[in-house]
């Protein structure tokens, strides 16, 4: 099966959880401070030469910026990460570590649920059964999709991956209009605000939703103390909807992605579980024989706004 990623840009989605997710840093009025992003777009008089130098100083300017963002800060160690690390050959691509890592969906069978109530509630399907060889899309949420026109694109694809609360209508144009499966955090299942019980947004699609545990902890741990109570909720959404494909992601195979990447990395990375987008691929890779993601590594759409749905905008100096 051969896989292709094609990436386009960047999410900047909220922080999912207590912890920060990386953000780039950019002025509103595009003053290098510190990527000016119109400075290095392809205008139809530039030469073919030209496009591939403008594309390869905005791409190193990025990389430096996200290694800067994924650099730890501080001691905070919220979730208890205690790893020294293993010796990996990194001649093997990270594509294929992801791919035996798979992202696990808790089961009817896996203790504790195995004798609580909310076991009982899982879906009986495994999710993505039998579906392999499908072309898929993940859409982050990023404010540089506005404008975009990537709509038909988007929804030219067998599967179409998005992020929380992210929406569509009104948005078609540019974020298309077909949803297979939205991946949620906590707060989104949890807070009021986000109306998780009763907004059409999530009804009718599949869904993974996950809240990050201490990385040694077990599951009996984390239904104890969820980092934000998503069992409540997710309780009574499958009581009243108990065909919904609404599944949760196991914790503990959310830390194993997150040693990959730190066994890959060549320093030290953030202490927190892997982000909604990180996740997202990890969980689509084994289904799709071609993966487009779309607004997840910055490019020059890169515009200030947190998301293409808002006219929040972010500014770190």
């Amino acid at each position: 099966m051969k896989q292709t990623i094609s990436e386009k840009i960047s999410s900047v989605e909220k922080p999912s959880v207590k912890s920060k997710n990386p953000r780039l840093s950019f002025s509103k009025t595009s003053d290098l401070t510190p990527i000016a992003s119109n400075l290095y777009r392809c205008n139809f008089n530039k030469t073919e030469f030209e496009c591939k130098n403008k594309t390869s100083e905005f791409k190193n300017k990025v990389v430096s910026e996200l290694r800067k963002s994924m650099s730890p800060t501080g001691t905070d160690n919220t979730y208890n990460v205690q790893y020294t690390g293993q010796k990996i050959d990194k001649d093997i691509p990270t594509i294929s570590m992801l791919l035996k890592n798979k992202v696990k969906m808790l089961r009817r069978k896996d203790k504790p649920f195995n004798k609580h109530k909310l076991g009982e509630l899982f879906p009986k399907k495994k999710l993505f059964q039998k579906m392999r060889g499908k072309t898929c899309v993940i859409v982050s949420s990023a404010g540089s999709l506005a404008s975009s026109n990537l709509g038909k694109f988007i929804d030219s694809h067998d599967i179409v991956m998005r992020f929380n609360h992210a929406p569509t209508a009104n948005f078609e144009s540019d974020v298309g209009s077909k949803t297979t499966i939205r991946i949620v955090n906590s707060q989104v299942v949890s807070k009021p605000e986000f109306d998780f019980l009763n907004s059409p947004i999530f009804r009718n699609v599949s869904i993974a939703a996950w809240d990050p545990a201490a990385m040694n902890a077990t599951l009996r741990d984390w239904l104890k103390a969820p980092d934000f109570d998503l069992f409540t909720n997710y309780e009574k959404f499958m009581i009243n909807n108990p065909k919904a494909d609404v599944h949760l992601i196991d914790p503990r195979s959310l830390w194993h992605l997150w040693k990959i990447l730190q066994d890959f990395a060549t320093t030290p990375i953030v202490k927190n579980i892997p982000s909604s987008g990180f996740i997202g691929i990890a969980i689509l890779l084994p289904v799709c024989s071609e993966l487009d993601i779309v607004e997840y590594i910055p490019s020059t759409r890169l515009n200030g706004r947190c998301h293409y749905y808002s006219e929040e905008v972010s500014i770190f100096v």
